[in-house]
């Protein structure tokens, strides 16, 4: 089964709600535009990022339809085409979760991407995973490409090499967002997926650069939300210009600490208001009140920076 996917950078899709409270996806689809006219590769949808565990399933399908048919759009209109990789499965049991899937699916994705944690709840080992994920797969479509995601919620579950290398035995995995955040361990599942269709995309800024040096086939993570240009320009220069790729890896390392250290997603949203998109200043895994002077400070000082950065480069 050959597939033909687009790599380098990706953004994790966020979701905009109105005053209601609901998903606002009209905003959704600028959202999109701007992330392709940022040049990115394409983008993934319907992960934690969009707050799933917030999400109903109905919620889930739609926004994801709504990515999917805004990119078709963009690329009839534009002449270039945006991989879309959808996750959106949240349940305990597989049958529950291939039902979440298949929806997924039916709305328009390029691949969908499994989440590591779902097929092994209680963290009992490789057999049990591989054990659900052949029960999963039997379920899903054989004609649509498969990913996985190491999601950090409820429990980061990383994958091994025996999982890797089941995967890459059923020729139906093409996609990985890895969330190590360790460059040894990044290599050795470079070193296994080498020469394969299998791609590895770092979700970690700060080990970016090397892992693209290693083999990864490029970024996909939440700082793809602020200053996507940069990331793609990293993906596509970083073997002509590596002097410039070793200060824009500095850049990346310092502002990735916002991730953890500042109201995510919150902090994205008041970004894409600077951006001159406006955003409410509404999560469903956050208080609204959680997204500070403070923080907006921090957003403001490091898109003046991203942007200076872009012109100088």
């Amino acid at each position: 089964m050959e597939k033909s996917y687009n790599f380098g950078a990706y953004p994790t899709m966020i979701t905009p709600y109105n005053e209601e409270n609901e998903i606002d996806y009209d905003t959704v689809k600028k959202y999109v535009k701007w992330y392709y006219d940022n040049g990115c590769d394409g983008i993934f949808a319907v992960c934690q990022s969009s707050e799933i565990f917030y999400l109903t399933l109905e919620e889930r399908v739609k926004l994801n339809k709504t990515v999917y048919d805004e990119v078709q759009r963009l690329a009839e209109n534009g002449g270039r085409k945006m991989t879309v990789v959808s996750s959106g499965h949240v349940s305990y049991t597989i049958e529950e979760q291939a039902r979440e899937l298949n929806m997924i699916a039916n709305s328009g994705t390029d691949a969908l991407i499994l989440i590591t944690n779902r097929l092994d709840i209680n963290n009992e080992g490789d057999e049990v995973w591989i054990k659900n994920a052949e029960a999963l797969l039997e379920k899903l479509p054989s004609d649509i490409g498969l990913g996985l995601y190491e999601c950090p919620y409820p429990y980061k579950r990383l994958v091994t090499p025996k999982i890797l290398n089941w995967c890459l035995e059923t020729g139906r995995f093409y996609f990985m967002k890895d969330t190590c955040c360790d460059s040894a361990l990044i290599k050795e599942r470079l070193d296994i997926l080498k020469g394969s269709e299998f791609k590895l995309l770092n979700a970690n800024c700060q080990t970016l650069l090397q892992s693209l040096r290693d083999g990864g086939a490029g970024y996909c993570g939440i700082m793809c939300n602020y200053h996507p240009k940069l990331y793609v320009w990293l993906c596509k220069n970083y073997e002509k210009e590596p002097a410039k790729a070793e200060l824009l890896q500095s850049f990346f390392c310092m502002s990735g600490f916002t991730e953890v250290g500042l109201a995510y997603p919150l902090t994205a949203k008041y970004h894409m208001c600077l951006e001159g998109i406006e955003t409410k200043n509404l999560a469903r895994n956050r208080k609204s009140g959680e997204l500070t002077e403070y923080a907006k400070d921090c957003m403001r000082q490091m898109k003046l920076l991203s942007d200076n950065i872009t012109e100088i480069l």
